[in-house]
């Protein structure tokens, strides 16, 4: 390993010169096993990687993330694919997977369109499972702490051998202190070194104070990818998995509705009129997302009028009526919410309860907190107080 790796360019062509590299002289604790990572790149690896290291240790599962420009667009661990998740994920024709394999077949699976050319982190070494999910994507790069001599083999052979592969050493400890600059001043700050645990979801506020061990699992891994995602953010998750996420919005309803949106079109994929659905056979798997997505939209109408359907199906579907789509939602029940800071008003519960919700983790600490746990009560939702705010920049 070196002690720097200089770069083609920082964020865009013209930001030259680019470098990482360690200031005290040490070695990085990466190495480049193949490809040639950008500055990006690597914000996204060490971003991923810190997540996904987090929620190997608080969950004890191996765990995936697929990021996209400093922030996840899915996380998820270890746990098996029902039938219907591994259709909807794209990887019911490879057969059982490893744990690993299925914490990033979630992970990309959740929001399959913002993952489309992601930076994937992997909290342990990738095995053949999930490099033969990996190859099949379309994907910038890869960082995990290892390596099979199989998995090598497989990931080779992405972008005519040119695909992005970085080993990370798991024992590598930052220092407490970091540091970043902007225009020319340097800022500095301790890490947000916060333990994602128990004792942090035992402030619950509301009436219902029944938080199973699955709920409580779901709040570790929303809380533990808000700490990795561009505030504002709000994040989604079922079976240990994160269905929708909002991120970078200056007003916390818009995250709120923002991810709501997203976890709403992770459970459209499951109904029948989806699964259903007749491709052409040209129609590669991205291009079958972005159909679904017309499809289960409000413009869908539209395309029908139009005669567009053609080009993505073999028999002309029927509408899915809003109707139709809001019975189909009612069904998606027991859902967590995590927020990276206070719900200031009551709407962001409202809007949460939309898409199913029914446990909340979340700072407090707002003027209107007494209205926001009236409003979590109305629905018999379980609310926890953590008193620490995520901010994440």
């Amino acid at each position: 390993m070196a002690n720097e790796i200089m770069l083609k360019y920082g964020c865009n062509p013209n930001q030259k010169p680019s470098r990482i590299y360690m200031e005290d002289g040490s070695e990085l604790p990466v190495k480049v096993i193949n490809g040639k990572p950008g500055y990006i790149n690597f914000l996204d690896a060490f971003n991923g990687w810190q997540l996904v290291k987090e929620l190997k240790e608080a969950t004890g599962l191996p765990a995936a993330t697929s990021f996209k420009h400093v922030s996840p667009a899915g996380a998820a661990v270890g746990l098996p694919l029902d039938d219907t998740l591994a259709k909807i994920y794209w990887v019911d024709d490879l057969g059982e997977l490893s744990p690993l394999a299925c914490a990033y077949a979630r992970a990309r699976g959740a929001d399959r369109m913002s993952s489309f050319g992601d930076f994937i982190a992997l909290s342990d070494v990738c095995d053949k499972d999930t490099a033969r999910l990996i190859k099949r994507e379309v994907s910038d790069g890869v960082i995990a702490p290892g390596y099979t001599d199989e998995a090598i083999e497989l990931l080779m052979q992405k972008k005519k051998g040119n695909y992005n592969i970085i080993q990370i050493d798991p024992s590598y400890v930052p220092a407490p202190i970091e540091h970043k600059q902007v225009y020319g001043i340097t800022f500095e700050q301790g890490r947000n070194e916060l333990p994602i645990n128990d004792e942090l979801l035992s402030n619950i506020v509301t009436k219902n104070k029944d938080l199973p061990e699955s709920a409580k699992n779901d709040m570790k891994i929303a809380l533990i990818t808000l700490k990795y995602t561009q505030s504002n953010s709000v994040c989604y998750v079922k079976n240990g998995q994160a269905i929708g996420i909002g991120a970078g919005q200056q007003s916390r309803v818009h995250c709120t509705r923002l991810a709501g949106q997203k976890a709403d079109n992770w459970y459209l994929r499951q109904a029948p009129q989806v699964l259903n659905l007749q491709f052409v056979d040209s129609l590669g798997r991205a291009d079958r997302d972005n159909a679904i997505d017309v499809y289960i939209g409000d413009e869908y109408e539209d395309v029908l009028r139009e005669g567009e359907w053609q080009k993505r199906f073999k028999v002309k579907p029927p509408v899915f009526t809003r109707e139709e789509k809001r019975a189909w939602l009612d069904g998606n029940t027991d859902v967590t919410l995590g927020s990276d800071a206070f719900f200031p008003f009551s709407d962001n519960v409202e809007r949460a309860k939309k898409s199913g919700v029914k446990y909340i983790a979340q700072p407090g600490g707002s003027v209107r907190d007494d209205l926001v746990i009236e409003c979590a009560d109305k629905y018999d939702m379980v609310m926890a107080f953590t008193g620490i705010r995520l901010f994440h920049h």
